[in-house]
């Protein structure tokens, strides 16, 4: 279906870039083809049947796929393209860029773009163009179309540096989840804390990703499962990026893989008050942490009727004071407290990192700062009458 115009291009993939791609290129005046096997339709791009109707004819050819497989089948279903030259927008390995490359058997370049659909709507996308340079050269008019063409070297170099930029990306995403997380802890407002991160170093992010971050519903611009995809490419490749990989995937445990890239950026924590905090990875209903609740508010007030809320009555609380190991039962350590609270509370706080319950028995952990002190409790849960209780605690104190 396509024709050999020097202005026409066939677009092959009209997801969330390939659509805003063939719209842009229409209103830039080129004449569009277009294929992707959702059977989604763009407004003034002609659709074909399959790839190899939609390239019929040559010219220039512009996948914006999801990854390596998928081009490597389309570009099969494409059949004899000697003539056509093939530009990939797609984010793929350096490995499959370079195979997808001779597998194409046509002037192929490969030309990951940096920017999402606002960048292409603007036409101020960022590409980075890797084949020889006559390829490059007979690429720069569409591309051109939709921002600035980049020639980084060969096919490979352009994958590699996409995954790059994405890795450094998914770091930003991630410094911001981690300031976040530092702001909860230390009990500040979460409005008030993304007010002073868009004047940072992380200003940019933030700004363009606010609405999300401050709890609205948006349409993605780039998705979380994409952006999990290319960290675990880079990290395939660069094993030191492997626990941004990480992170970003656990993202994919609380969060749809449609989602904007911004949900990367939760605290992962929940404020709970008191000065306690508690990881957003701690999925156990309300009732589990109610004595973890009553103990912290024990050491916020000071007050040790609260501790003989959380506990069973015949819990004991054991670890190693000035060095040597103590046990103490209930009414021995509720002697410890005064009944009020200490001077310095407004500057202590609590995170509960870890809660596990099973049937009637749990394990949990919790992180006290309390003045030069750091302690880990380690606490043992028990459903007990109908009632979660604090079992036993034992601790450490740095």
């Amino acid at each position: 279906m396509a024709n050999s115009s020097e202005r026409s291009v066939t677009v092959l993939g009209l997801g969330r870039m390939g659509g805003a791609m063939a719209r842009r290129l229409t209103e830039e005046g080129w004449a569009v083809t277009g294929w992707t096997r959702s059977g989604r339709s763009v407004p003034g791009v002609e659709t074909a049947a399959d790839p190899a109707a939609a390239v019929k004819g040559g010219g220039t050819v512009v996948l914006s796929l999801f990854d390596g497989p998928a081009c490597a089948e389309v570009l099969a279903a494409c059949g004899d393209m000697s003539g056509t030259l093939v530009i990939n927008t797609s984010t793929v390995s350096p490995a499959e860029a370079a195979t997808l490359a001779e597998a194409a058997r046509a002037d192929y370049v490969h030309a990951p773009v940096l920017g999402s659909v606002p960048a292409v709507t603007a036409g101020t996308l960022t590409i980075l163009a890797g084949g020889p340079a006559e390829a490059v050269g007979r690429a720069r008019p569409p591309l051109s179309a939709l921002g600035d063409v980049l020639h980084v070297g060969e096919a490979a170099d352009a994958a590699a540096l996409k995954l790059v930029s994405n890795g450094a990306l998914a770091s930003v995403l991630l410094g911001v989840r981690d300031a976040r997380r530092h702001a909860a802890e230390l009990g500040q407002d979460p409005a008030r804390t993304l007010d002073v991160l868009e004047r940072g170093a992380l200003g940019g992010l933030v700004r363009a990703k606010r609405a999300v971050l401050d709890g609205a519903a948006a349409h993605a611009e780039f998705t979380i499962r994409a952006l999990a995809k290319d960290v675990a490419l880079l990290a395939a490749g660069s094993p030191s990026a492997a626990p941004v990989s990480r992170r970003v995937h656990q993202s994919l445990a609380t969060a749809r893989p449609d989602d904007d890239i911004a949900v990367v950026c939760h605290p992962d924590v929940r404020s709970f008050g008191d000065r306690l905090t508690v990881a957003d990875t701690v999925a156990v209903p309300g009732e589990v942490l109610a004595p973890l609740r009553a103990y912290a508010r024990g050491h916020a007030t000071g007050d040790p009727r609260h501790f003989r809320a959380a506990f069973l009555s015949t819990a004991h609380v054991e670890g190693i004071r000035d060095g040597a190991y103590v046990s103490w039962d209930l009414d021995a350590y509720c002697g410890l407290f005064a009944g009020r609270p200490a001077p310095d509370e407004a500057t202590r706080r609590r995170h509960i990192s870890q809660v596990d319950a099973h049937g009637t028995v749990g394990t949990a952990t919790m992180t006290l700062w309390h003045g030069p002190d750091l302690f880990t409790d380690v606490f043992v849960l028990a459903r007990v009458d109908g009632e979660w209780r604090i079992a036993n605690k034992a601790y450490h104190r740095a």
